[in-house]
């Protein structure tokens, strides 16, 4: 896990690994065995430039960018992600559906997140500039006239309260990331609790979050903003887990997850998308394929699940891939 809010982490397409198991990687195939049973589909295209999180690897450690950078409309009809053109990294919508071209949806220079605002108006997103990162809000369908949020911090992973009058965002300060508020109506600002990577839960008082433990293993936390209770709900000894994303019926938690890959003495580590209860009950690992699975995100109806990933590709470009959610 990774908590860098630098922009240059996003690069579009490929992804090239010092490993030598890497250049054995087939990412034209669509799906490996363990995956039988789950239907894949590819939303974008070649052309679409998808940003891919650079994944760092070292023998015995893996860390990857931790950013929301795909999310799919409240109407559950468009999916918004991050595309690298023209030398500046932008959000872009494409209909799900048609998937025609996509609209760009913001005209900046290096956008690093985002989220889409409960009633499909607004987007929220945290953008580089210098040495701090700003969050915005801009409307989610026209113009690009943007409301600065914060100024000179280091603020990113924007998200929404459950009723669109917060934005929650992570900080990093000098040894340490908290989770912060906006409220968008009083523009009062509020600092609640350590972590990274918010997301919002059904319930208007409880968030997750995720924290490094003392081994540096990303774990992900509930907290209660009203009472101050915190739950860790999934941790592992060898695993890290980030990215939380809570399905529309509150019941299951997807994050992104280390998986050892064991190829003979050398063991390669791997990025995978997983899912379990609230509760951190019934762990599974739901993606398998060797390439990078990243940055999960729900469809709104629950049966489905979005992320990028570089499987389908022969040249390992990077696109957003939809896939069945099978678990009973």
């Amino acid at each position: 896990m990774k908590n860098s809010f630098i922009a240059y982490m996003l690069v579009l397409s490929m992804f090239f690994s010092v490993s030598s198991f890497a250049q054995t990687v087939d990412y034209s195939v669509v799906s490996v065995p363990e995956e039988y049973g789950t239907d894949f589909t590819m939303i974008t295209s070649s052309n679409d430039y998808v940003c891919m999180p650079i994944v760092n690897r070292t023998r015995n450690n893996i860390n990857w960018l931790t950013n929301k950078i795909i999310d799919v409309s409240p109407d559950g009809l468009n999916i918004a992600y991050l595309s690298y053109r023209n030398n500046a990294t932008n959000i872009f919508v494409k209909e799900i559906m048609k998937r025609g071209a996509s609209v760009q949806r913001t005209n900046r220079k290096a956008v690093l997140d985002f989220a889409y605002s409960p009633d499909g108006g607004f987007i929220t997103f945290s953008e580089t500039v210098g040495k701090t990162n700003v969050v915005f809000q801009t409307s989610a369908t026209g113009g690009f006239v943007c409301r600065q949020i914060t100024t000179g911090s280091r603020d990113y992973s924007p998200i929404y309260s459950i009723d669109g009058k917060r934005i929650f965002f992570a900080r990093q300060e000098t040894g340490s990331t908290g989770i912060w508020s906006y409220d968008v109506n009083d523009n009062y600002l509020s600092s609640y609790t350590s972590g990274m990577n918010p997301c919002t839960t059904q319930e208007a008082d409880v968030m997750l979050c995720v924290r490094a433990n003392a081994n540096g293993k990303g774990e992900i936390w509930k907290v209660n903003l009203a009472t101050g209770v915190e739950e860790c709900i999934l941790s592992d000894i060898e695993r890290s887990f980030s990215t939380p994303s809570v399905s529309p019926d509150g019941e299951w938690v997807l994050a992104v997850g280390s998986t050892p890959i064991h190829a003979g003495d050398m063991v390669y580590w791997n990025t995978d998308i997983y899912v379990c209860r609230m509760d951190g009950t019934r762990l599974s690992q739901l993606t398998y394929h060797a390439a990078d699975d990243l940055s999960p995100e729900w469809s709104r109806d629950g049966k489905y699940i979005y992320f990028i990933s570089q499987r389908g590709s022969q040249d390992g470009s990077a696109n957003i891939w939809r896939m069945s959610f099978n678990v009973l």
